[in-house]
């Protein structure tokens, strides 16, 4: 089969995990805006009209009350999770499986995280399990949306309002996802998405935001990250802040490649869609795709759960394919993390999901030709070991720009 895109093999080309010419058709506009930022007569680098009118767009777009440009996913949760009030004695919980902010973000506020076991199939948190580990201490219940489905939002709503918690989304991954009508985000109090390079709307540097249905959430976190001043006056700091500011040049950016996400997160859909078609039949054989559908997904990452997840990885590195493991270890398994952990817990749900997880390349700029491949290449490895029946298959939805 021949790449759309060079004319060879798929075979010969390496298919990378992360898209390697992400902004190759934005390098002349992005020359532009560095041009047009640095030579402004303000000169004003960070949180300037750009940055206000980038926050307005997703403001909008989303139905929020106020959206909060921040310095980059991390430091949105630590400053949504200060502007909720957690401070020392404060309990969080946490899924036990997810990415290392999960937890940081909670200890750097002098917190303790509480890590509860996650759902065995889409590895999101469970929100049985996180009513288990609410104590009298416990301040803030924080669900991660994880790489193929968010955490189930209305159960984590009405487990907030029975126990009379604040509630915080870990959306970092999952901008564009949308469950019964709301975005991913916009369930809990706050919400926050990543722009790191490699996320959905990633960009070329560090940035993120807090997306909030509370008027003074937006508030507190905006005079958060400057400082602790609330931009009418300098040099006037009303609370210990942070820096944790957006630049003007990114917030042009990411104006300029707005209009261009939906169709990207489409093009992530549709690959995801084929992907589970051609690994449902599979899962007897121990590849288990996520669930199928468009409902609550979250098309940042497509994860697998592989029996025999090590084999399988070098099959597909020996055919092109690169792949990652998100998470190698749970974070109750993580040294930085292990003196938080309660004698007597244990996350069974996390522990398999670190021994069998393994992502897929999934992002927009894949060609028919490398998805098929890909996917012929997972199929091929679990019939050499269990043959399994071979379902006729579409090719993934062509046509989308990325």
């Amino acid at each position: 089969m021949t790449s759309q895109a060079t004319g060879t093999t798929t075979a010969e080309r390496r298919i990378t995990f992360f898209q390697p010419d992400v902004f190759d058709g934005d390098r002349a506009t992005l020359l532009d805006i560095i041009r047009e930022v640095g030579g402004s007569a303000g000169q004003r680098f960070i949180l300037g009209d750009r940055t206000g009118e980038f926050e307005r767009t997703l403001r909008r777009s989303l139905g929020a009350e106020d959206v909060v440009a921040c310095g980059s996913g991390t430091s949105a949760l630590v400053l949504t999770l200060t502007a909720m009030g957690v401070g020392a004695g404060d309990e969080v919980v946490a899924p036990a499986f997810g990415c290392a902010p999960l937890a940081a973000s909670v200890v750097h506020l002098g917190a303790t995280p509480v890590f509860a076991d996650i759902d065995p199939w889409t590895m999101v948190a469970d929100p049985a399990e996180a009513e288990r580990h609410i104590t009298a201490r416990t301040r803030v219940l924080m669900p991660a949306h994880m790489f193929s489905v968010m955490a189930d939002m209305p159960a984590f709503v009405a487990l907030a309002e029975r126990h009379g918690l604040r509630l915080l989304e870990d959306s970092a991954v999952a901008q564009g996802a949308v469950l019964k009508g709301i975005p991913a985000g916009l369930w809990g109090e706050a919400g926050i998405y990543s722009f790191v390079q490699v996320k959905s709307f990633g960009m070329p540097g560090e940035g993120g935001v807090v997306v909030t249905r509370d008027a003074e959430i937006g508030r507190r976190v905006r005079m958060l990250r400057n400082h602790g001043q609330d931009g009418r006056r300098r040099f006037l700091h009303h609370v210990i802040g942070h820096n944790s500011r957006f630049d003007e040049i990114q917030a042009a950016f990411q104006l300029h490649r707005l209009p261009g996400l939906a169709g990207r997160l489409e093009r992530r859909a549709a690959i995801a869609d084929y992907y589970t078609e051609r690994f449902e039949p599979l899962a007897d054989a121990g590849v288990v795709p996520p669930p199928r559908g468009r409902e609550g997904r979250c098309y940042y990452v497509y994860s697998l759960l592989a029996t025999e997840r090590d084999a399988l990885r070098e099959h597909l590195a020996a055919h092109g394919v690169d792949t990652h493991v998100y998470y190698p270890r749970p974070l109750p398994r993580q040294p930085a993390f292990a003196p938080y952990v309660r004698p007597g817990d244990r996350w069974p749900h996390a522990e398999e999901a670190s021994r069998r997880i393994l992502a897929l390349p999934v992002y927009a700029h894949l060609t028919d030709a490398q998805v098929e491949h890909i996917a012929d290449t997972v199929c091929d490895f679990v019939r050499r070991r269990r043959p399994v029946g071979r379902a006729a298959h579409p090719a993934p939805a062509r046509g989308v720009s990325p």
